[in-house]
């Protein structure tokens, strides 16, 4: 990436520039050092070493014709010298030695991605480890593969700042001390492991697309990443139908986000949302991943959720949705994948395909589970239900018990709305 490149990009000076090659470049320089000091730790302190060399020094030099390669030399040279003050490594001598011998070499053009693609799969294979909690994958996923700042991690997850940076220090610790190996998994072993990998970028989407809690609803940085990551993926495991598919069920949702709220912040149905606000760019890559994804012919459950997401997009735009079709969708989904949620979408597609009394039908179960008591969804799609059937008092019950288990304050407000409107003369 040269000055130029920045300027196309919108960025204009050396600084900025900077900053694309920390989102561009962040997680191949990572995953490279990792494999060559055999440390997390101080990899990522030498690569945040390297970039602030690149900020401090890129003003007055001028952006390398290759920044990729710049930052990895620098970030070497950066684990060198902090090997070289800390004593307290057992294989210190040994991994000092090796960064030496390697920075005597010239090095490799980084056009040349093969080892720099093999590096990025086993940092997130690493990144999404069955080891690790949840909440600790998602996290250093995003850190160490999204290149997001700790502070952001936290605010897009709501917690304080030094909550997530232990979270972050404590999944570190524990790859080390549990010896999780830094590599892509066998061939036996890819299909579980990837399926952790896609559900932890589909957690980062979910998250982003629809926040849990706080005063927005879409927390766009979030998606994007998620989309990034998809994309990254894809491009490092080519021949994965689901990997395709998973891209292709964000991208084709995340085409309406400008238009899920109005001007000033409420919610916007997708039966009433302005169609010439979405992404048509996006919608045409998803509908093009989407069919690369099914021309593998190995259908999985996000396949099956993008033609879902696809069947949506065409019937907002110009015709009446094909509910039966997307019902029939979910049913074939249920069979893959037979979660609660799952069944809560059948649920609410059936309903507007066959009528409200036979999505309240396959509702009765999920209400009579004592797990899903608090699952606010599940209230708000039976107080809609219950209002299509005419049961008002019903609904607002429904409605009622939504609100209150309801964090995002975009989301409590639209359901205060219907409420209101129910109970209006």
């Amino acid at each position: 990436m040269t000055v130029r490149d920045a300027r196309r990009a919108g960025l204009g000076d050396p600084s900025a520039a900077v900053e694309l090659a920390f989102r561009r470049e962040w997680a191949a320089v990572l995953a490279t050092l990792i494999r060559h000091v055999g440390d997390f730790q101080l990899a990522e302190d030498a690569v945040q070493d390297a970039f602030a060399a690149a900020l401090a020094t890129w003003p007055r030099d001028g952006v390398p014709a290759n920044p990729g390669a710049w930052l990895t030399v620098a970030a070497r040279r950066r684990a060198i010298d902090r090997l070289r003050r800390d004593r307290s490594l057992a294989d210190r001598a040994e991994r000092l030695a090796e960064l030496i011998r390697m920075d005597s070499h010239e090095d490799p053009p980084m056009s040349e991605t093969g080892a720099v693609s093999d590096d990025r799969l086993r940092l997130l294979f690493t990144c999404c480890h069955p080891a690790l909690a949840l909440p600790a994958r998602v996290a250093l996923t995003l850190r160490a593969v999204g290149g997001l700042t700790t502070a952001e991690i936290a605010r897009a997850f709501l917690v304080a700042e030094p909550t997530m940076g232990k979270r972050l220090v404590r999944a570190k610790r524990k790859i080390a001390e549990a010896h999780i190996p830094y590599r892509v998994p066998a061939d036996e072993e890819l299909p579980d492991r990837l399926d952790g990998v896609l559900a932890v970028v589909y957690l980062i989407f979910n998250e982003g697309y629809s926040a849990s809690a706080g005063d927005r609803l879409v927390r766009s940085e979030l998606c994007s990443e998620a989309i990034r990551l998809g994309r990254l993926l894809a491009e490092l495991m080519p021949d994965d139908a689901e990997v395709w598919g998973l891209s292709a069920l964000m991208l084709l949702s995340d085409a309406r986000r400008p238009a899920r709220v109005d001007p000033e912040g409420r919610y916007v149905p997708l039966n009433e949302q302005e169609r010439d606000q979405w992404d048509p760019d996006e919608i045409c890559e998803g509908q093009r991943t989407l069919e690369r994804a099914l021309r593998l012919r190995r259908p999985g459950p996000y396949q099956l959720q993008a033609a879902i997401a696809a069947l949506h997009i065409q019937g907002a735009g110009g015709g009446e949705t094909d509910w039966a079709q997307i019902a029939e969708l979910y049913g074939a989904l249920a069979k893959l994948d037979a979660s609660p949620v799952v069944e809560l979408n059948r649920a609410a597609a059936v309903g507007f395909a066959s009528g409200a009394d036979a999505g309240l039908a396959l509702l009765q179960p999920l209400l009579g589970d004592g797990v899903l008591e608090r699952y606010q969804p599940l209230h708000a799609v039976h107080a809609e239900l219950l209002r299509r059937a005419g049961d008002l008092e019903g609904a607002s019950r429904a409605y009622r018990r939504a609100i209150a288990l309801s964090e995002n304050l975009v989301e409590r407000a639209e359901l205060e709305r219907r409420l209101a409107a129910l109970q209006a003369p």
